[in-house]
């Protein structure tokens, strides 16, 4: 029988600084470091890198996840618990067969649901067999061209199997950029910039303008509604250096506001996030953008490399980084653990980003759409928007409507208007043959109110009463053709998949709650304890919000329940 000792001498010894696990394939290693160049090997970049390779071979292999782990210095456990957060990254195994070249994304939320996206999901895998891959997934954001699908990049509104089936056929996967948006030279035509060039010059001067921002009460138009003018206050107090991260991963199911108004007019958005950064004292800027809005990623990398050429004074800092199909990463924290190239994990707070945010620095975080107005305050005082309002609210508001009605898209109307106005004066009514029904205020979060509700003003703080919220404006229209119940499902099916795992109320109540609503004869004791748990213990606004669809069906829809089983 060998010794101890002869066994150990016997075995494979490893070299000096070489690491347990998987040896790394040189090919492998070779064509990572082609795709990266001479980019500094940071961390904070490695979803950028994990795109490349994705974008390069449209999967991921453990080959060369192992090599990029290599070449950066990392364990191969980091990179790969990276890699298989993100729903956008498919991660093959040596023993799995990479997808096919082509995945067909459906969206298959509440909006294409109601136009027919099971259907339309069941007819493309009937069509196109095993060429390609069809997969069912959140929303889009093209919640107005419903159903909506993406063939690779490249998005086919109001799709069917015909239509589909024919950019497949033609190979057409990236998006068409036909230069409808308004470039640098006509921004700056229009007076672009010289606002932002002004404050840079110190008038008006800091102090005076974020006293603008208050009295004119602008609030955070991603879905929270904090005051923009506070919170340029508490930043700026804030020790330096401090950073912006900005985020456009607009993932509620129905809103679609931001990539509306990146694809029309990306300066007004870089203006505004200028001033902000010259105000509060900003030295360097993340804009995170969604991985799904292909088109509006490359307007922005376009428009801001000119915008970088052709500066109105030296800019600060700006990286643009890319989502990975991650809902989580619109809550601000799981934003910035993205930004640093982690698992989009929402953070416990305190610590606020305000004071300890990206790379453990003060950071201003702030919606698009919040910045994409701030030009327009400063040039044109508050006025321009407190003089507006509706039901003695104050403000304009872009709604973001889809549904049952004839004019589906946004909609820049008064804040405090009913969604019976929205309907009739900006929406040009419901679709032929539909009545209205209901309607969800702000998304798949923001609850679902009744038609008989349909005059309660929307805007911050109207809603909550009624268990619902506003949030970004997300509205989704039901009519009498519709079931508030499988609305509900449906969202809460959206939050299951969503959920990032981290607390056991969000990562174990929607799946649990998913499957008692799924059921014929709702537990109205069973889901409303499911309910108060999530709302009370998860860590962040996902779980928190959750219950909010299922909440509003047993307290406005109780008629479609049958309620003999909740006891």
């Amino acid at each position: 029988m060998a010794t101890t000792a002869d066994n150990v001498s016997t075995r494979r010894r490893r070299k000096k600084g070489q690491g347990k696990g998987r040896a790394v394939d040189i090919n492998a290693l070779m064509q990572v470091r082609a795709l990266i160049g001479d980019t500094e090997r940071r961390s904070d970049l490695l979803i950028e890198f994990l795109h490349l390779i994705q974008d390069q071979y449209g999967h991921l292999s453990s080959a060369h996840l192992v090599a990029l782990a290599h070449d950066m210095k990392m364990s191969p456990a980091e990179v790969y618990e990276v890699a298989t957060f993100y729903h956008h990254f498919d991660v093959v195994k040596d023993d799995q067969v990479a997808p096919p070249a082509i995945t067909i994304r459906v969206c298959d939320s509440v909006s294409c649901e109601l136009n027919g996206a099971k259907e339309l999901i069941s007819g493309l895998q009937s069509a196109l067999g095993d060429s390609v891959r069809v997969q069912p997934v959140p929303c889009i954001g093209r919640c107005a061209e419903a159903p909506a699908a993406v063939v690779g990049f490249n998005t086919v509104d109001k799709a069917t199997v015909e239509s589909i089936s024919e950019a497949v056929a033609s190979g057409k996967v990236k998006p068409d950029n036909p230069q409808a948006h308004i470039s640098l030279d006509d921004y700056k035509s229009g007076g672009g910039y010289t606002t932002a060039a002004a404050v840079h010059a110190g008038k008006p001067d800091a102090a005076s303008i974020i006293q603008l921002m208050k009295d004119g009460g602008l609030r955070g138009l991603g879905g929270a509604g904090f005051p923009a003018g506070t919170k340029w206050d508490i930043v700026s107090s804030q020790p330096a250096p401090r950073y912006m991260a900005i985020n456009i991963d607009e993932g509620e199911p129905g809103t679609f506001k931001d990539r509306y108004y990146i694809e029309k007019d990306p300066h007004r958005f870089f203006e505004g996030m200028l001033i902000a950064a010259t105000v509060v004292g900003i030295d360097k800027i993340w804009v995170y953008t969604r991985d799904e809005y292909a088109l509006g990623r490359e307007i922005l990398e376009h428009e801001l490399a000119k915008l970088q050429a052709d500066p109105p004074y030296p800019l600060p800092s700006i990286e643009l980084r890319r989502g990975a199909g991650a809902y989580i990463c619109g809550e601000e924290s799981a934003m910035i653990e993205s930004i640093e190239g982690k698992r989009g994990l929402p953070r416990l707070r305190p610590p606020f980003v305000a004071q300890v945010g990206l790379f453990g620095r003060p950071t201003l975080e702030h919606n698009f759409e919040t910045l994409y107005w701030v030009r327009d305050f400063v040039e044109k005082g508050h006025e321009w928007f407190t003089s507006e309002g509706r039901n003695d609210r104050v403000g304009l508001r872009s709604f973001s409507v889809s549904g049952r009605v004839k004019k589906p898209g946004v909609h820049f109307a008064p804040a405090g208007i009913t969604m019976e106005q929205l309907i009739e004066e900006y929406c040009g009514g419901m679709l032929d043959g539909h009545s209205f029904y209901g309607y969800f205020p702000g998304g798949a979060s923001g609850g679902i109110l009744p038609a008989s509700m349909g005059n309660l003003p929307l805007d911050f703080d109207t809603l909550q009463p009624h268990g619902c919220f506003i949030g970004s404006a997300a509205i989704v229209v039901l009519s009498d053709k519709d079931s508030a119940r499988q609305a509900a499902l449906t969202s809460m099916r959206f939050f299951e998949h969503e959920s990032c795992g981290q607390c056991t109320p969000c990562r174990v109540g929607t799946g649990k709650a998913a499957e008692l609503m799924a059921q014929e004869n709702w537990n109205i004791e069973q889901l409303e304890d499911l309910a108060t748990v999530m709302e009370d213990a998860s860590i962040c606004g996902l779980g928190q919000a959750a219950p909010n669809p299922l909440r509003s069906v047993i307290k406005h829809f109780a008629h479609e329940l049958n309620m003999e089983a909740s006891s």
